[in-house]
C-alpha cells in the first residue's frame, strides 16, 4: 500500500492511496487537497547477455510490478467544477501504463475500473481538449469523462467508460442508454468505451444504426489500446 503525503507540505496522512481526487480531505496542516505517494517498489529483474568479439556484457534492467504501477496516480488534478474534478495534466505512470499495455494488452483486465476513468480523461487532455472534467464516482448521470475543445466554435463531447472483461460484452441497451444522456447533456457527440467488446449485432439496430459513428462511436478493447499509442506517441513521450 503507497504511504499518501500532502503535495504541498509533504505532511503524512492517514488516508486511502485509492481515493479520487474529489473525494480527498483538505490536508490539515495546509488545506491542499494535493497528494504524494510513496510507494515500496520490490521490482524484478531481467538479464540480458549478449556476446559479440568474445566479450560478454550484461543489461540489466529493472521492471515495477503491475501492481505498484497501478498505485500511482496517472493524471494531476485541478480545481472542481460542478460536474466533478477538472484534469490539468497526465502524470508520468500515464504513459508507462500505456506501454505496459503495448506489450502485454491482458494487462488491461487488471486495471480497475476508476483507473481506467483517469487514463481515458488523461487521453482527452493530452490529445489537445482544453477542458476535462472527471466525474464522481456516483452521481455521473451517465457521464464519466465531459472534454470540450475550444476553437472558432465549442465542442463538448461526452465519454462513458465500461471496464469489462472479456466475453462481457456492451449491449445496444447500454447504447441507446448513453444516447439518451447524451440528449439530455446537449454534447455534440458521446463515446462508449470499453475494454471488452460490443455485442455483434448492436450496430445493425435499427435505432441505433442511424447515428453510429456521427453520434454515438463504439471504441473497443482494440481500439482504446490503438488510441492511447497513438496519443501517447504524438504527444512525444
Amino acid at each position: 500500500m503507497a504511504r499518501v503525503l500532502c503535495g504541498n507540505c509533504e505532511t503524512v496522512l492517514d488516508e486511502d492511496s485509492g481515493l479520487k481526487p474529489e473525494e480527498r480531505q483538505p490536508c490539515p496542516a495546509c488545506g491542499s487537497t494535493a497528494r504524494k505517494f510513496e510507494v515500496a517498489i520490490t521490482t524484478m529483474i531481467r538479464t540480458e547477455v549478449t556476446a559479440s568479439v568474445g566479450v560478454i556484457s550484461a543489461n540489466v534492467r529493472a521492471i515495477t510490478p503491475v501492481s505498484d504501477l497501478l498505485l500511482q496516480a496517472v493524471v494531476v488534478a485541478g480545481d472542481k467544477r460542478t460536474e466533478g474534478r477538472l484534469i490539468e495534466a497526465v502524470a508520468t505512470p500515464w504513459f508507462d501504463i500505456i506501454e505496459l499495455l503495448k506489450r502485454e494488452p491482458s494487462i488491461a483486465f487488471q486495471i480497475p475500473a476508476c483507473r481506467w476513468e483517469e487514463i481515458i480523461a488523461g487521453s482527452y487532455r493530452k490529445a489537445g481538449f482544453n477542458e476535462v472534467i472527471l466525474t464522481p464516482r456516483s452521481g455521473d448521470s451517465g457521464r464519466d469523462v465531459i472534454a470540450t475543445m475550444h476553437a472558432i466554435g465549442s465542442v463538448r463531447i461526452i465519454d462513458q467508460v465500461k471496464a469489462y472483461t472479456p466475453g462481457h460484452l456492451v449491449t445496444a441497451e447500454d447504447a441507446r442508454a448513453l444516447y439518451g444522456v447524451l440528449m439530455l447533456d446537449g454534447a455534440a457527440k458521446g463515446f462508449l468505451t470499453t475494454t471488452s467488446d460490443f455485442a455483434p449485432l448492436l450496430t445493425k439496430d435499427l435505432l441505433l444504426g442511424p447515428i453510429i459513428p456521427s453520434r454515438i462511436e463504439l471504441i473497443n478493447g482494440t481500439a482504446l489500446l490503438r488510441r492511447l499509442e497513438d496519443i501517447a506517441r504524438k504527444s512525444g513521450s
